[in-house]
């Protein structure tokens, strides 16, 4: 009987040994800040290698990253770490394009996802980067309280917050100002409330 069960099930005593799955590392912030300024320093913007610095922003709810020119820093949610490094990596780069953007056209308004910021998409490797993420983060719903106007085109811009420093309308200032600032553009606050206001698009 015991021979005969031993024929039955010849596998029984087969062990089966896996290698522990490999867990890759997500990059630290410094990591990230190095890699960006690997890419710039081969584009040979030198001014803006050393100054770009990046961050982890626990604060963030929506957005996957934020380019901040005047600080050149780059912010990016940590829920990114979820979707894997490749995403991680196309963010950084989509941010960076912005500071690069703005750092070789200097103080002249530019587009945010305009052809500047694509072109520099593609210097970094991005070529055909869409302006927007469709990545389903789960955040807060915030109510544009604040709603500004141009008093030239009548275009009507909804915050979330108050506009704290001298902002104008972009097209107008394209149009009439050659994408300079033009204080005949500065958007006005004509209505505050804490109802929810729909964005007009």
């Amino acid at each position: 009987m015991r021979n005969a069960a031993r024929k039955q099930s010849p596998f029984r005593q087969l062990e089966f040994l896996f290698e522990a799955p490999v867990i890759s590392q997500l990059p630290s912030a410094q990591e990230l800040q190095n890699r960006a300024q690997s890419l710039l320093r081969r584009l040979n913007a030198r001014i803006l290698t050393n100054r770009v610095r990046v961050e982890w922003n626990e604060r963030m709810r929506t957005t996957v990253g934020r380019a901040d020119f005047r600080r050149y820093l780059i912010s990016l949610n940590p829920a990114l770490q979820e979707f894997g490094p490749a995403e991680i990596d196309r963010t950084l780069r989509h941010e960076l394009a912005h500071l690069l953007a703005h750092f070789r056209f200097g103080k002249r308004r530019i587009e945010p996802h305009g052809r500047e910021w694509r072109d520099a998409c593609c210097d970094l490797g991005i070529s055909g980067e869409r302006a927007g993420h469709t990545l389903p983060l789960v955040g807060r719903s915030l109510s544009r309280r604040f709603v500004y106007c141009c008093q030239n085109c009548q275009g009507h811009f909804p915050r979330v917050r108050r506009i704290r420093r001298a902002t104008a309308c972009l097209a107008c200032c394209r149009k009439f100002s050659g994408g300079n600032y033009d204080e005949r553009f500065r958007l006005r606050l004509v209505k505050s409330s804490s109802q929810v206001i729909s964005p007009p698009f």
